[in-house]
């Protein structure tokens, strides 16, 4: 056994030197070290962190190791297909094995670690059993004091390790194993937080990787925005440091070459090492035309803005929908077209507009798959602005589910969605009113700069996003998202 040394202002300091923001997470470990201080002979809960790639939900399982004094063990889950990686293999096979549990705690060497299961969503079922189910029994506090492993053939007690789990989305974690545990959300990062993260940590890291001093690489901050918004777009951090990564190998090879003392990375020397620009900054669509509205997209590595244009001619009430969608998607279009048929007085549109026309609804980046109910209003709203010629305010973006009745549901990655409006332009953000509460997890600097309208059903969304007159367009180049080039990584699917 390894005895715990709890201090809690001391755990304290070592999650903030290792993990800037995140608040709500740490606290809740340090919840977890309160109560173990103050009964250690009590049953914790299993944590799991979920949360995107690179966002530090490895480094945390670390960072709480070293604050308690407890020795660390990893085992990555990813892939696994067979019960016996779990419980072990029976002595009577040749080249029988314990399973990764004991054999972890082989490892450390003590009984009590903390021991952090990884990627716990990627377990994979086969012929050989289901190394989920084989997990019920570590993970569940009741059970875990008696856990059975086949190569010891007796029972073992691993009510004394510290069980951390992590994964990146929970929908693909059995359920019953899910239940054992308590879900944390690790959040994305926002722009102001990935600069202050690679300026205290990833741009030193790197600096010393490629044996330099640390004053001998000059980058700004101007400079690393620059990278942060034109050459990733993720939730964590991982490929601003390959970035950051690159720039030090190059200051390494240009301070060898040339035995300069400094290496300062100018406008031309960025492209240089990393190429032109692969995104660029998300910016409203600026138009004056009815009929196209912004949406919020939720993706794993981000928020986004989802532009949806509408059109109608001669036909006989047939409606198209394009643009790589799922069948929730298609769906919410069908549901928001019915709402306008059924009340279209009320709305000011022709009630016979489907006898002569047909309608045409295209989400664009149509090569990115896309799909989930909160695009309802964003398409409800498109076609109001459509059918009665009145266009949508381009500085509004809009997000929330809609039923037949007209009501507004709540929606998910609401602060990622809210993170993508601001940083492309948006001043208004049209939000569920059950949503109100999500703003709490909002950045000070986002939730102050802008306009939150909460609606209850359709027709007050209407009152915000419609004009009669054109809002002023900005002077900004008018452009849609990038979506990546040749050779970048693919773009995952968007969750509207």
């Amino acid at each position: 056994m390894t005895e715990d040394h709890i201090d809690l202002e001391d755990a304290e300091r070592v999650l903030e030197e290792g993990h800037y923001g995140m608040n709500k997470v740490k606290r809740r470990v340090l919840e977890f070290l309160a109560i173990r201080k103050l009964n250690p002979e009590g049953k914790g809960p299993i944590l799991c962190l979920v949360g995107p790639p690179g966002v530090g939900k490895t480094s945390l399982g670390t960072a709480l190791a070293s604050a308690i004094g407890r020795k660390f063990v990893r085992v990555s889950l990813g892939g696994v297909r067979d019960e016996a990686e779990i419980r072990g293999h029976r002595r009577t096979y040749v080249g029988a094995l314990p399973g990764r549990v004991i054999a972890g705690l082989k490892k450390a060497g003590t009984r009590n670690p903390v021991f952090l299961l990884d990627e716990i969503d990627k377990l994979a079922t086969s012929l050989q059993g289901d190394p989920g189910a084989a997990l019920l029994e570590v993970l569940d506090p009741e059970q875990n004091h008696t856990f059975s492993d086949h190569y010891l053939e007796v029972p073992f007690d691993l009510s004394k390790v510290m069980f951390i789990a992590t994964a990146n989305q929970t929908e693909t974690i059995p359920p019953a194993l899910r239940d054992r545990m308590e879900i944390i959300e690790v959040p994305s990062y926002a722009p102001f937080e990935k600069l202050v993260i690679a300026r205290r940590h990833l741009l030193p890291k790197q600096v010393k990787l490629v044996g330099l001093r640390e004053d001998q690489v000059v980058v700004s901050d101007d400079m690393l925005v620059r990278i942060i918004e034109s050459y990733t777009r993720e939730a964590g951090v991982r490929k601003l440091e390959q970035q950051l990564a690159a720039i030090c190998r190059a200051a390494a090879l240009e301070v060898s070459r040339t035995d300069a003392e400094v290496f300062e990375l100018g406008e031309e020397a960025l492209i240089d090492i990393l190429g032109t620009p692969r995104y660029h900054p998300e910016l409203a669509m600026r138009t004056r035309r009815p009929g196209v509205a912004t949406g919020l997209a939720w993706t794993p590595v981000g928020g986004d803005l989802l532009f949806i244009e509408s059109t109608r001619m001669p036909g006989k009430g047939h409606l198209s929908l394009t643009g790589h969608l799922g069948d929730v998607m298609k769906e919410s279009a069908q549901a928001a077209l019915a709402y306008v048929r059924t009340h279209a007085r009320e709305l000011g549109v022709p009630e016979d507009f489907l006898e002569r026309e047909d309608i045409h609804i295209h989400f664009p980046a149509g090569g990115v798959p896309k799909d989930g109910p909160s695009a309802g209003v964003t398409i409800f709203t498109a076609l109001t602005s459509l059918l009665t010629e009145r266009p949508v305010r381009n500085d509004v973006a809009m997000t929330g589910e809609v039923t037949l009745r007209g009501d507004i549901l709540p929606v998910g990655g609401i602060k990622e969605k809210v993170l993508a409006a601001h940083r492309g332009g948006i001043h208004r953000v049209i939000l569920p009113a059950q949503n109100e509460h999500d703003l709490r997890d909002l950045p000070e600097g986002t939730r102050s700069a802008l306009d939150f309208v909460f609606v209850h059903e359709m027709r007050e969304a209407l009152e915000v996003a419609l004009s009669d007159e054109p809002a002023p367009v900005p002077e900004v180049p008018v452009s849609l998202p990038d979506k990546g080039v040749s050779g970048s990584d693919s773009t995952p699917q968007a969750n509207a």
